[in-house]
């Protein structure tokens, strides 16, 4: 499933040793919340942690446990990081 990636994002997951296949598996199995800037943030939360270690194996999902991706509207990734505070739930 193709996924387009700004140039930000890739310097920002070459920066902190985020894998293509770690936002790929945030654009599948991730939770969704909305950014207020138009985009939404998708990060791992229990449900998403249970369906990653189902497809890739625990050691995947606890790796993927505080990264997060913001994508635009249109379904750009914008950015990654990690996690370092709670995303908070409307």
């Amino acid at each position: 499933h193709l996924m387009e990636i700004t140039q930000h994002a890739l310097a920002r997951m070459q920066q902190r040793g985020i894998r293509p296949t770690d936002v790929d598996c945030l654009l599948r199995f991730g939770r969704s919340e909305h950014d207020h800037h138009g985009g939404e943030i998708l990060y791992v939360d229990k449900n998403a942690r249970r369906r990653i270690s189902a497809f890739l194996g625990t050691r995947s999902a606890e790796r993927l446990s505080d990264v997060y991706a913001v994508v635009a509207i249109d379904g750009v990734v914008l950015t990654v990081g990690h996690r370092t505070q709670r995303i908070k739930h409307p």
